[in-house]
């Protein structure tokens, strides 16, 4: 019999579902009985327990169960018999007036949208470069030395100085009063790397080991902590320790220790300016996939099924709310977060979701074998063993499907650029690192 289907908006649609009121009853007294042979219930042994007990207590779920699996199914069948594509969940509500016998259920949904991609031989996009040089490798390797650098304790009498690492103890007050986070004891940063605030940082600059100050610290508007924001404090600090740092000379030892295969210095500086060319190629995808994604939704013309783009802010505010949670906010859980500030992004997500499909499905850009192969064995050359980071990544089927997702954006990324009119930009270095 074929389904009728019903349009009631662009993507909405709706179609009547038909069962028999007979089927229903023989399937949940059929699960009741199944049910008796295992319940319990005082007063009676297992498998005694008479079946108006039984349905009494269960034969309100059961039925629930039932129905919801009938209507399921019933709906599944005269999908697929319409040759529907269905977006997100139906809603469905149950008719009062059914011939006798039966039972008659609407089911209100939304179909995916005809997605219709223009010539992208008119989009204009820029396409970026950038080249690894010899300066952004001198910067790296002083970050390793930093990372391996160790601390003496200054002689009795020296001041604190950039890069030492100060020990103190410090109290604030706002209005003579203490604050959440506001006193330490024993605490330690290193001047002039940006751990504390700008003023704190000055004010324990040239410090000695003993003594102490008092020093007034204006909070940023924008500080993290909302409790003392745009506030200011009086701070007391005392000075218990001061180190300096010892950077480790840049010689074979110290390439050697960074476990790099040719343990010398040029060694050393090609490892780092491998890694660097890899850190480029990933950033320069993803800017020129933000450009290509850009030129996609540009050329598409398309309805969004409200139900997804309703999932896609759930899936946000979800995000959003875990975000809360790990910047110590309180009530994160129920904090107010307005639809509006997600709406826009869970449309664009939901769009391009759609947009890419079409395009992958159209042209045949899913992710083959080899190029998985190829994109694990990349990213694993970053790690101390690649050979464990492959084994990590094929034994797992939601880490392979994120890889495949990866490898899929950057074919579409690829077969838009070769049909766009593409502008070549040479980016330096620190400008594509630090956008």
């Amino acid at each position: 019999m074929a389904v009728n289907v019903e349009t009631l908006d662009k993507l909405e649609r709706r179609i009547t579902l038909t069962l028999a009121a007979q089927q229903i009853s023989n399937e949940v007294e059929s699960r009741l009985k199944k049910l008796s042979r295992t319940v319990k219930a005082a007063g009676f042994r297992p498998g005694k327990v008479p079946m108006s007990v039984v349905a009494q207590r269960y034969g309100y779920s059961v039925h629930y169960e039932v129905m919801n699996d009938h209507v399921g199914r019933a709906f599944s069948d005269a999908a697929t018999e319409a040759k529907l594509r269905v977006a997100g969940t139906p809603r469905i509500t149950q008719k009062d007036a059914a011939p006798e016998g039966q039972m008659l259920f609407d089911a209100t949904f939304e179909v995916y949208p005809e997605v219709q991609i223009g010539d992208l031989s008119g989009a204009e996009i820029e396409s970026a470069s950038a080249e690894v040089t010899e300066e952004a490798i001198d910067r790296t390797v002083e970050i390793l030395r930093k990372q391996r650098r160790t601390f003496a304790q200054r002689a009795a009498g020296e001041g604190a100085l950039e890069t030492d690492r100060v020990t103190i103890d410090f109290e604030g007050k706002i209005d003579g009063e203490g604050f959440a986070g506001g006193k330490a004891e024993g605490f330690q940063f290193i001047i002039g790397e940006g751990q504390m605030l700008e003023q704190f940082d000055k004010a324990v600059r040239g410090m000695k080991v003993g003594e102490s100050k008092t020093f007034p610290l204006q909070f940023p508007a924008d500080y993290h902590g909302q409790d003392v924001a745009g506030k200011e404090a009086d701070f007391r600090v005392s000075v218990t320790k001061i180190e300096a740092q010892k950077l480790p000379d840049v010689d074979e030892a110290f390439a050697k220790a960074l476990g790099i295969e040719d343990a010398t210095v040029q060694g050393l500086r090609d490892s780092v300016k491998k890694n660097l060319e890899r850190e480029v190629r990933m950033r320069v995808l993803a800017r020129n996939k933000a450009a290509v994604m850009d030129a996609l939704i540009a050329a598409s013309q398309l309805d969004l099924p409200k139900a997804l783009v309703g999932n896609e802010l759930e899936r946000l505010m979800a995000s959003a709310r875990e975000d809360l949670k790990k910047r110590g906010i309180k009530d994160a859980d129920t904090a107010p977060l307005p639809q509006d500030l997600f709406q826009g992004q869970a449309e664009r997500r939901v769009r391009l979701g759609l947009v890419v499909a079409e395009l992958v499905r159209a042209n045949n850009l899913q992710a083959k074998p080899e190029q998985l192969q190829a994109h694990i064995e990349e990213m694993s050359q970053s790690y101390e063993k690649p050979a464990e980071v492959m084994r990590w990544y094929l034994s797992d089927r939601s880490r392979m499907a994120e890889v495949e997702a990866l490898v899929i954006e950057k074919n579409v990324t690829e077969f838009v650029l070769s049909r766009a009119k593409v502008t070549p930009k040479a980016m330096d270095f620190d400008e594509l690192m630090n956008a």
